[in-house]
């Protein structure tokens, strides 16, 4: 065989998947490009300056923890904390829904890497490997399972970092879990709103979160009813934004919160329409 031949097989080695293991995840992380149009991924393990879970992530939330700061000056620890709690539990989150509902299996999320980019998490990486088969319950307590085990892993290495109580954090990633419900139907558009009462009460008893927030129904002006987020955790945003309160805010007055969630809901229809 001549050395063109055999780099030339040693392209296609690389580049084609070698196992059922790998077409699954390949397909998975182009279901999670192609329904959220944002999430980037790409097969393998960890590397150098990335989190994952595990490893030593000093650095890595220490240099992030900085440029909040520098970015923030005047929205103190608390706002830098959990902005380092939401920036890596955002895409995690995300995976394990898209998973369980749209894919229809589930990869070993736990083996996660993510990359920083400059005040953000944006991007990961993904270990082949068997991924779980069976019914939508049985993925999303598997799942809930792993999204707990990363979160609180994650909880242990802020707080080796800055000050982040556990209450306050579960409330957020409750928070996380809620938008996906209510953008599931997005996703999924043929489930009823019972279904995405059903399957948020299922995602959050598997992961530990029952009464740190949940669903209501908010009523449109043409009779359609549609589920919104009711939160018990803040983001606290407006430490570095005054005044600009997020729609669901917690802190907002019952009233004001679902005026600014069917204003954004019906703003959104109207997009879509």
């Amino acid at each position: 065989m001549s050395l063109t031949s055999e780099l030339i097989l040693t392209t296609r080695n690389y580049l084609f998947a070698q196992s059922n293991d790998d077409i699954a995840l390949t397909r998975f992380i182009a279901t999670a490009a192609s329904a959220t149009g944002f999430l980037k991924g790409s097969p393998g393990g960890h590397l150098p300056g990335w989190y994952t879970m595990g490893a030593d992530n000093g650095d890595f939330l220490a240099t992030l923890y900085a440029r909040l700061e520098a970015a923030y000056p005047a929205a103190g620890q608390p706002f830098y904390a959990v902005r380092l709690w939401t920036n890596l539990l955002w895409q995690p989150a995300y995976l394990a829904v898209i998973a369980v509902h749209l894919h229809g299996a589930l990869p070993a999320v736990t083996t996660l890497s993510q990359s920083r980019q400059n005040l953000d998490v944006d991007g990961y990486r993904l270990k082949a490997g068997p991924q779980v088969e069976g019914s939508v319950e049985t993925l999303i307590a598997q799942a809930g399972r792993d999204l707990r085990a990363m979160a609180d892993a994650l909880l242990v290495d802020i707080n080796a970092v800055t000050r982040l109580k556990r209450v306050p954090a579960l409330r957020l990633l409750t928070d996380r879990m809620l938008s996906l419900m209510v953008r599931l139907k997005h996703y999924r558009p043929e489930i009823s709103i019972e279904e995405q009462y059903r399957f948020c009460a299922l995602w959050l008893e598997a992961m530990g979160l029952k009464g740190h927030g949940g669903l209501e129904t908010l009523d449109l002006h043409d009779g359609r009813q549609v589920a919104i987020m009711a939160r018990k955790g803040c983001c606290l945003d407006y430490l570095a934004f005054p005044d600009a309160y997020c729609a669901s805010c917690p802190k907002l007055e019952d009233d004001v919160r679902r005026g600014r969630e069917r204003t954004n809901i019906l703003a959104e229809l109207d997009a879509a329409s």
